[in-house]
């Protein structure tokens, strides 16, 4: 149907497959059975909300860097928000509950959005210790320093990437563990 209106709103520049594909991409990487295998994220509906917020938050870090990627991080979130509404509505959550849901993820994901930049800039242990309250539940210190080992390692991928890549869903996360490195 046409929307009599739609003239009004400015036309998205983002191909929508591109963000398909990208976001895509985020919810595969935060999939990978190794990371609740042998990394101690629980395998439950909050261990992958939080390994999927990480992914998006790494890339959306990497984003702010680009200068004509703003549009693009908007979409991101966007569709981030709306997998988030289709996926409690698939649970079941009524729609008087949706939208207190939907205001507790998007406190969860600027609060550790927070957490994460500022442990980020911290050399030491404070990007573990953010993990293992945000995504490990407070346990497991020695997997939460490989969680945010592998974090600093897709930044530093992520970094390398270049902004065309970024921008049109050719790029890739890391592996969770390079080849040689004890899980």
């Amino acid at each position: 149907m046409l929307w009599p209106f739609n003239h009004f709103r400015k036309p998205r520049l983002t191909p929508p497959g591109t963000i398909e594909a990208i976001y895509g991409m985020i919810v595969t990487q935060a999939r990978e059975p190794i990371f609740y295998r042998d990394l101690g994220v629980p395998d439950t509906v909050n261990g992958r909300f939080d390994l999927l917020l990480l992914h998006l938050w790494l890339l959306l870090r990497r984003l702010r860097t680009v200068q004509s990627a703003t549009e693009l991080s908007q979409a991101l979130f966007d569709r981030f928000c709306e997998d988030m509404d289709d996926n409690l509505r698939e649970m079941g959550v009524g729609d008087q509950t949706v939208p207190k849901r939907m205001r507790a993820f998007g406190e969860a994901f600027y609060g550790r959005v927070q957490a994460y930049d500022q442990a980020m800039e911290d050399d030491g242990e404070a990007l573990a210790a953010a993990i293992c309250k945000n995504i490990l539940n407070g346990t497991g210190m020695d997997q939460a320093r490989q969680l945010a080992a592998y974090a600093r390692a897709a930044e530093a991928d992520l970094g390398r990437a270049s902004e065309a890549a970024l921008l049109d869903a050719s790029f890739n996360f890391p592996p969770a563990f390079r080849e040689g490195a004890k899980p």
